[in-house]
């Protein structure tokens, strides 16, 4: 029997190992909090919110309990700490194992050269969470929007994409792209205008979506993106059939304002959220401002693009992590300098 693993149990892997082991996968859950770890071994794990679980068993470790090869990981660490997490994991590599990062940014290359890139996939995850505490995490999404989009780095279907295709299942829907860089580009852009805003103003995605500038500020961010996109020959894949994130393209007022109801329409069933960014501010943690919304700023500074809306949501977390302002608030919106279309 194949080893499966997920680290890096937060928000989402609490709630995919939870649902997998429900149904029956047999899977250890890796993180180095102890108390969580600790929690999900003694009660089991628990997802609340959207859904409805409670006390599910599963086997949880910490990195130091690792043991033998695994031949499946899941990565869901925060890449803020892929400097500690890779080395742990490396080790416990065997030739054909296989990681597939479901991480946010583009972390396929970081993680290819530490772990080798013939054993990296990559993939992203459609849906939302917030952890609650040990043991516990909050499904903010509607269940029905749990997808992860799953691809090789060289865009080939290979047989080892469907064996994790067919792990991922147990816990929704798993699509295989031939479009790796589609698909993170679009999840980029997702992160980036909603919970890049959600950030920047300290605030869940329905407090942007009701408020006429941050819905504004958020479609200029996918129109910044969407011009380093097409500058680097990139097409966007859907995360959801049907929603194309071309749809934050736009040259007039008019286009402004579609983009601004394409954004509304799209996260509706989202409204709950709370950026983990945000979420990961609060506690006092490095967030992933620079390998979400930062990705954007550095390709437009390579090929001549300004962001000035990404660099202002930068700017904003970077402020509040120098301890340069309070916890950010609606009233951070006073520092968005909207250009005119």
């Amino acid at each position: 029997m194949k080893r499966i693993a997920i680290m890096g149990i937060g928000s989402l892997g609490t709630i995919m190992g939870a649902i997998i082991s429900k149904n029956g996968g047999k899977i250890t859950l890796i993180d180095a909090n102890q108390a969580h770890v600790d929690a999900l071994n003694q009660n089991g794990a628990t997802v609340i919110g959207k859904m409805d679980l409670k006390n599910v068993p599963v086997t949880a470790i910490t990195p130091d309990q690792m043991e033998g090869i695994y031949d499946i990981v899941i990565l869901l660490v925060k890449q803020t700490y892929n400097d500690v997490a890779l080395p742990q994991l490396l080790p416990h590599l065997g030739p054909d194992s296989v990681v597939c990062t479901l991480q946010n940014g583009i972390p396929e290359e970081s993680v290819s050269e530490v772990l080798g890139a013939g054993r990296v996939i990559g993939g992203t995850v459609g849906w939302g969470a917030t952890w609650i505490g040990p043991g516990v995490s909050e499904l903010t999404s509607d269940p029905s929007c749990i997808r992860v989009d799953i691809g090789e780095q060289d865009g080939k279907i290979t047989p080892r994409l469907k064996e994790v295709q067919q792990l991922l299942k147990m816990a929704g829907e798993c699509v295989i792209v031939d479009n790796l860089p589609g698909i993170r580009w679009s999840k980029l852009i997702q992160n980036a205008t909603l919970s890049g805003m959600s950030a920047a103003l300290g605030c869940t995605y329905a407090k942007i979506l009701d408020n006429e500038k941050a819905t504004a500020a958020a479609a200029w961010v996918g129109n910044e993106m969407c011009k380093i996109v097409r500058k680097r020959n990139i097409i966007l894949e859907d995360l959801v059939p049907g929603w194309s994130y071309y749809s934050l393209e736009f040259t007039d007022k008019a286009g402004l304002e579609k983009s601004m109801q394409w954004l509304r329409d799209y996260f509706k069933p989202h409204r709950p959220l709370k950026a983990s960014m945000l979420q990961d501010m609060e506690k006092g943690r490095r967030c992933e401002i620079d390998q979400i919304v930062g990705t954007a700023c550095k390709w437009g500074k390579t090929l001549g693009i300004a962001t000035p809306t990404c660099q202002t949501i930068v700017d904003i977390v970077k402020d509040f992590e120098a301890g340069n302002i309070p916890m950010p608030t609606m009233e951070c919106l006073d520092r968005f300098q909207l250009p005119q279309p």
